[in-house]
């Protein structure tokens, strides 16, 4: 399996802004940026539990397909 390669934080944070303003607008991005910190651990908390019912083969097979 290959290595993971991130991108740079610079180009993260363009990526997501971008993502944002393309998903949301202007207007709910701001919220979603100026949100409490509390909420967003909160949602944070819950998709690790979700990530932890995960079957990581069955669902990078999901993902990916099959490498039969």
């Amino acid at each position: 399996m290959k290595a993971m390669q991130y991108l740079p934080e610079e180009n993260l944070v363009e990526q997501a802004l971008n993502a944002l303003m393309k998903a949301l607008g202007p207007v709910e991005t701001m919220r979603f940026l100026n949100l409490h910190r509390s909420q967003r651990l909160e949602s944070v908390e819950r998709h690790r539990k979700w990530q932890a019912t995960l079957n990581q083969e069955d669902f990078l097979s999901q993902v990916f397909g099959s490498h039969n």
